[in-house]
């Protein structure tokens, strides 16, 4: 059975209207299970209508194909930690970049057969396979960083600004030909270019300013994928294409604004290109001057106090340390004292990663506050508790002129009475930045795993009680 072409549209408005609504669900963890299950049923609703399209003649490759994907990423979402959801959103954005190259090329591959391709469709396809490739090689290098394959400290190659520019100019020299004359050696030439500017283009940007990367990737795709609609002339990937491209690119830009830095400087590079500190626990504190304390310190302070603030960071994430932060925080709550979440934007290794720990763990929604309405809270605290949060708790970002980090904004955590920050050595955040909150007269460190750390102060709590 196949559908009208006027059918297919409606039907198409209509997943497009569900994935909307999908987007505008996940814009609050209580309507984010809602949100994710009309983006799914607009995922089958496209599949479905365009399997009935009276183009489609065989189904054997596509079933092939929709099986084996089905099948893999079930075990990928089965078997995938949380920790590592930051690296899998940036290997599916690759995946989109791939797919948007392998459609423009045998989009044209299909029209040299037959009549001469328009200039309009050239240009669909030259856009649609350059911003593919970038998207492809960039989104594979943020991976590589976020996996720990590729270090995640800025890679500067010398004079790397002007080679940018001449590849940049070179493919668009090689699109202008392709465009205007059609050969496909200027289409190969200038998506080989492209592949290797989105190489060059992250290899520099560090690990501190991965979230901002992978969100501006997610842009990326979502242009990719619209400029694929247009050259298969399917309007739902237009219009989703379009939604996930301005979605990104304007997450991308509320996450520069949260670190008080530009877009444009972000994909400069170089941040945090400084050599970092000497791995060591607690010999290397010592040597420093810097304070420590033993689990039954932390949990004394923690059982006298009456307002509590934890801070979670990508530490969290590493140890999976929520659910026994969640048995922490309740155990405090028995006690009668006041419990709070501070999430800063940029914690962790993508957007809302944070929160996303938080909600597996089932930790109320009314107890996760973001910075700007934590951060007054802060003076009125008796102890914050710090787990795995260094760049975000910096002070360097408001003292130091010469940091990296300077000028963006933090979580105000030195003007609680008493801080407790859970690491596991003395290595600094991911942005290679030491941490002047170490030094602090009101901040002591505990070492070990934060899983293991958290799960004894709860379990010494309830014995106190």
């Amino acid at each position: 059975m196949t559908l009208g072409m006027q059918g297919i549209s409606l039907i198409y408005l209509m997943a497009a209207a569900l994935f909307i609504f999908g987007l505008k669900g996940l814009t609050h963890p209580t309507s984010a299970r809602r949100g994710n299950f009309y983006a799914m049923a607009a995922m089958l609703i496209a599949i479905s209508v365009t399997l009935l399209h009276p183009a489609v003649k065989h189904y054997t490759l596509i079933v092939a194909g929709l099986l084996g994907g089905a099948l893999i990423g079930t075990i990928i979402a089965l078997r995938i930690r949380m920790t590592a959801m930051p690296q899998l959103v940036a290997a599916l954005h690759s995946f989109v970049g791939f797919t948007a190259v392998l459609v423009a090329f045998g989009a044209y591959l299909d029209h040299a057969s037959g009549v001469v391709p328009s200039g309009f469709l050239l240009t669909e396809l030259f856009v649609g396979s350059v911003i593919g490739a970038l998207t492809a090689t960039g989104s594979a290098v943020a991976f590589g960083k976020l996996q720990a394959i590729l270090p995640g400290r800025p890679l500067l190659l010398p004079q790397r600004h002007f080679l940018h520019l001449i590849l940049t100019l070179s493919m668009l020299a090689l699109g202008a030909d392709f465009i205007l004359y059609g050969h496909l050696a200027a289409l190969l030439l200038a998506t080989l270019i492209a592949l290797t500017l989105g190489v060059l283009l992250i290899l520099p940007i560090g690990g501190a300013d991965m979230p901002v990367v992978v969100s501006l990737l997610n842009s990326y795709s979502g242009w990719a994928a619209a400029a694929t609609g247009f050259t298969l002339g399917n309007h739902l990937l237009i219009i989703v294409g379009a939604i996930v491209g301005f979605s990104g690119a304007i997450l991308s830009y509320i996450m520069s604004r949260a670190m008080n830095r530009s877009i444009i400087s972000i994909m400069l590079g170089g941040f945090g290109a400084g050599t970092s500190a000497t791995p060591s626990p607690l010999a290397a504190a010592t040597d420093q001057g810097i304070k420590s304390a033993a689990v039954e310190d932390a949990v004394f302070l923690l059982g006298n106090a009456s307002k509590v603030i934890i801070v979670p960071g990508y530490g969290m994430a590493v140890a999976q340390a929520q659910h026994a932060l969640k048995e922490l925080s309740e155990t405090l709550g028995h006690k009668g004292i006041e419990v709070q979440f501070a999430i800063h934007p940029v914690a962790g290794r993508m957007p809302g990663h944070m929160n996303v720990l938080l909600a597996e763990a089932d930790v109320p929604y009314e107890q996760v506050f973001e910075m700007d309405e934590i951060n007054p809270e802060f003076a009125r605290a008796d102890v914050v508790l710090i787990i795995g949060a260094n760049d975000v708790t910096n002070p360097a970002a408001r003292t130091d002129a010469s940091s990296p980090i300077y000028g963006m904004p933090i979580l105000e955590v030195s003007r609680a009475k008493y801080i407790f920050f859970v690491k596991r050595s003395m290595k600094p955040g991911y942005s290679g930045v030491e941490n002047l909150l170490f030094h602090n007269e009101n901040c002591s460190l505990v070492f070990g795993d934060a899983k293991s750390v958290c799960e004894q102060m709860a379990a010494e709590l309830k014995l106190a009680a």
